[in-house]
């Protein structure tokens, strides 16, 4: 009986110094470590994915804490960085303490740009973002219901997503965001011209000070019914066909399409890139002028002119200045 005793004692003191390797020993996975815990799974797949990956010691331990916490653990993404132990790690996934990836999409992005964005941060295809961004339009329809893509209300800002979220939903938090920069600035009417104005205006100039007076020369020239003859509109047709080479040549000039508005008179059928506030308030109230043309000035900002003459002029200054910068 007493050998029996001893072997019981025995047994419980190697389990409680089982567990307390298993719980205590602080484990230190090196460079940093990402691991995926994905909805659904069980708790000892869970464990044995933070063994696998170097951040617990022991799968077995891991579990018997869970047992005896009873907490509910979350899926998503972790980094560990630093030493750390059993405990330290549950209590970290029972808070839910996700690695997020901060996604920056800057004013004039289009939705191929976007897409590219949100594939390099391993968030999701890039093809799989355009299908969405080109598919469902539904998702704005209440407000513009000429949409035929979500391009232009995909709102330019900083994100911070999960890589348990589905494209979708960052599509939806997008778009929530232009929403609510809309409702801020008052943008409730005609807001399918309004965003297309912004589009053009925000991928013509960077800025500020000059975006209502871009937005005047394109309002001036649909007053003329005169041809908008912009360029990031013909690269836009261009890249919808998927034959963008990174600069305009002749034939892009003569595509037929009809966001090409050096072929066709007025506005394009819809937005081509994702205006800011600023480009939008521009396109909300432009300013007053009489401005037909305007031209780079090779430092940053524009030339306006309200004649062909004088816009020649600035063109022949432009060419010079960027000849005497080769």
């Amino acid at each position: 009986m007493k050998f029996l005793l001893k072997l019981i004692f025995v047994a419980l003191l190697a389990g409680a110094g089982y567990l307390a390797y298993g719980l205590l020993r602080p484990m230190n996975p090196g460079a940093q470590t990402f691991v995926l815990l994905r909805p659904g799974s069980s708790t000892r797949r869970l464990a044995h994915e933070l063994r696998d990956h170097g951040v617990i010691p022991s799968w077995p331990a891991f579990l018997a804490l869970h047992y005896w916490k009873e907490r509910p653990l979350k899926a998503g993404e972790y980094l560990f960085d630093h030493p750390a132990n059993a405990l330290e790690v549950y209590d970290r996934i029972a808070r839910g303490d996700n690695y997020v990836h901060t996604v920056v999409i800057p004013e004039g992005y289009n939705i191929f740009d976007i897409a590219a964005v949100i594939q390099n941060a391993g968030l999701g295809s890039s093809g799989d973002f355009l299908k969405l961004a080109r598919n469902d339009a539904n998702l704005i329809s209440d407000l513009d219901p000429a949409a035929k893509s979500l391009e232009g209300y995909l709102f330019p800002d900083t994100y911070r997503f999960t890589r348990t979220q589905d494209l979708q939903d960052m599509v939806l938090t997008m778009v929530r965001r232009f929403r609510q920069e809309a409702r801020q600035i008052g943008l409730n009417s005609d807001l399918h011209r309004m965003v297309t104005m912004a589009s053009i205006v925000e991928k013509e100039t960077a800025a500020p000070e000059e975006r209502p007076l871009v937005a005047s020369v394109y309002y001036n020239r649909l007053e003329k019914r005169m041809a908008f003859d912009a360029d990031p509109t013909v690269i836009y047709a261009a890249l919808l066909e998927g034959r963008y080479r990174g600069a305009i040549y002749q034939s892009d000039l003569q595509n037929p399409s009809p966001y090409n508005t050096y072929k066709n008179a007025g506005m394009p059928p819809g937005p081509i890139s994702n205006p800011g506030r600023d480009a939008l308030l521009a396109a909300m109230r432009p300013a007053q002028s009489r401005y037909l043309y305007f031209v780079s000035d090779n430092n940053g900002h524009h030339r306006f002119a309200a004649t062909i003459e004088e816009h020649n002029k600035n063109v022949l200054a432009y060419r010079r200045a960027a000849g005497s910068l080769h």
